[in-house]
């Protein structure tokens, strides 16, 4: 079966989704949803039987040995543009008008716009920095974090002012014709290590659950309806009870998922199997609750293994009805840290096999 006849049988699901919520058993969990936030929802859920979607953080505004008006890594590559474009805030929320990557605001504002213009998907981490300290996502020095920031904790209003710079931000994210732009948000993830001020360590079940509802809710009374909410953990999910002990509600998240990562060719079959155990336990609970599935974060730094994209990513998760895998970015600055291939990169020609095989989709394949 060609890509063209998957992307009209895609078509054509995401019209019979759209016929009528009532009557669609996936639904999104905000009810107070925009139009254009539930077409992607839709979207997501039209695409996942028919193929995995490739994505790729940062991939616009740097990548291997570019930055400002290069060509993305992954088209220069394979010709295609990856079907999902990754997106970090961490910074925004101080007020400032750049990320800690050193990406701008208006490079961010302008990138989502181009990709939802064209079809694509947007999604959006979000490395907060710790609001008790002043330092930064990985500041665990206190276990206080959380309890501070929650209604009566010493930090609320401070959280409330860092949402806000959010909420502002994300309102700028608009259509040609006015309209919230939509987008996937994933917050405090990989909750289930504790490396993150927000992590296991760092904060009990009950506080995480509580920093979720009340983030999702705030941004929700900023009228910010065009968010779908991802729930995602660390990798080596170990069981369904483990995954679920933080889960904040099916009625705030629509996409659950993990990280996970290679280091090095010696660790292709914990890799592997690492994957395959993680999908074998959220992809039920998934079917359980009518969620989406996605591979969240993933990649292996440096691509020393030539045949990485055929011989392990491609089979670790071939076999499962997973939405996207977004990888990692490709620093511009930093010659040893990229996770997609570029041009001459010993992996790009097997990038390549990958990018023809019928099941693996492009920003072409879904538009």
């Amino acid at each position: 079966m060609t890509k063209k006849v998957l992307l009209l049988l895609s078509a054509l699901m995401l019209g019979l989704l759209s016929c009528n919520r009532a009557e669609n058993p996936y639904q999104s969990a905000d009810q107070d949803i925009t139009p254009a936030a539930e077409a992607l929802y839709n979207k997501l859920i039209s695409l996942k039987e028919k193929g995995i979607m490739i994505g790729h953080q940062d991939a616009l505004v740097y990548g291997h040995s570019w930055r400002n008006g290069g060509e993305p890594d992954i088209k220069a590559v394979t010709g295609y543009y990856p079907a999902v474009f990754g997106w970090e805030l961490g910074d925004i929320e101080l007020g400032k008008s750049y990320t800690l990557d050193s990406v701008t605001t208006d490079e961010i504002i302008n990138g989502i716009k181009w990709v939802h213009k064209n079809g694509g998907i947007n999604t959006i981490s979000w490395h907060a920095n710790n609001p008790l300290t002043a330092g930064n996502s990985w500041d665990t020095s206190s276990k206080e974090v959380v309890s501070s920031i929650l209604p009566g904790g010493v930090k609320h209003k401070e959280y409330k002012r860092m949402l806000d710079n959010m909420a502002n931000f994300f309102h700028q994210l608009t259509d040609d014709n006015g309209e919230l732009i939509p987008v996937i948000f994933r917050p405090f993830h990989e909750h289930t290590g504790s490396w993150f001020w927000w992590g296991y360590d760092l904060c009990n079940t009950s506080d995480y659950k509580k920093l979720w509802r009340f983030t999702v809710s705030y941004l929700k009374g900023r009228d910010l309806h065009n968010i779908l909410y991802t729930y995602s953990s660390a990798s080596k999910i170990s069981s369904r009870e483990e995954y679920l002990e933080r889960y904040p509600g099916d009625d705030i998240i629509d996409i659950i998922g993990f990280d996970e990562y290679q280091g090095g060719i010696e660790g292709k079959e914990g890799y592997i199997n690492s994957v395959k155990n993680g999908m074998d336990i959220i992809v039920p609970i998934a079917e359980e609750r009518k969620k989406i599935v996605i591979l969240a974060e993933t990649g292996m730094g440096g691509l020393p293994d030539a045949k990485w994209w055929t011989k392990t990513l491609w089979q670790a998760v071939k076999d499962y009805p997973i939405s996207y895998v977004l990888f990692w970015r490709n620093a511009h600055d930093q010659p040893e840290h990229f996770f997609a291939p570029y041009p001459g990169q010993k992996s790009a020609d097997d990038f390549k096999t990958l990018s023809k095989n019928e099941h693996s989709l492009f920003l072409n394949d879904i538009q």
